[in-house]
């Protein structure tokens, strides 16, 4: 089985982080992924655009919560994962969440750093280098 997703977008409000109650670190917030296409119909170009919510745990919820900021563009990449509630009404709604496992920020405040920091949930060595990334 597999359970995968990357996701490439803006963030459409600043992280809000806040702790367990045995004191693990969870940062939430939302994503604005835009898809481009052609019209079939009218060959107009248009722009569609997905909102994914997004919870990052421990020193990755941290991280984010530090150096991400609302309007910011990153790469993130995790798991989905559903969970109920009740609403107001007493209606039960299902919510997808997406589970960061690892986060790269593709904005840079110094035009001339060099390319897109990565984060992830695990600290380990990427054995590949900025020219194999595929984005």
């Amino acid at each position: 089985m597999l359970n995968k997703i990357m996701l490439i977008g803006n963030l459409g409000r600043d992280p809000e982080m806040s702790y367990t109650p045995n004191g693990t670190a969870v940062t939430k917030f939302s994503l604005a992924v835009n898809r481009r296409f052609k019209d079939r119909n009218t060959n107009e170009l248009k722009e569609e655009t997905e909102w994914f919510n997004i919870v990052a745990w421990e020193r990755l919820a941290e991280t984010c919560n530090t150096y991400l900021h609302k309007g910011s563009k990153v790469y993130i990449e995790g798991r989905m994962q559903s969970h109920t509630y009740t609403d107001k009404d007493g209606v039960q709604r299902r919510v997808w969440d997406v589970i960061a496992t690892d986060m790269r920020m593709l904005d840079s405040k110094d035009q001339s750093a060099p390319g897109p920091q990565r984060i992830g949930a695990k600290d380990y060595a990427d054995d590949f280098g900025a020219e194999d990334i595929p984005f």
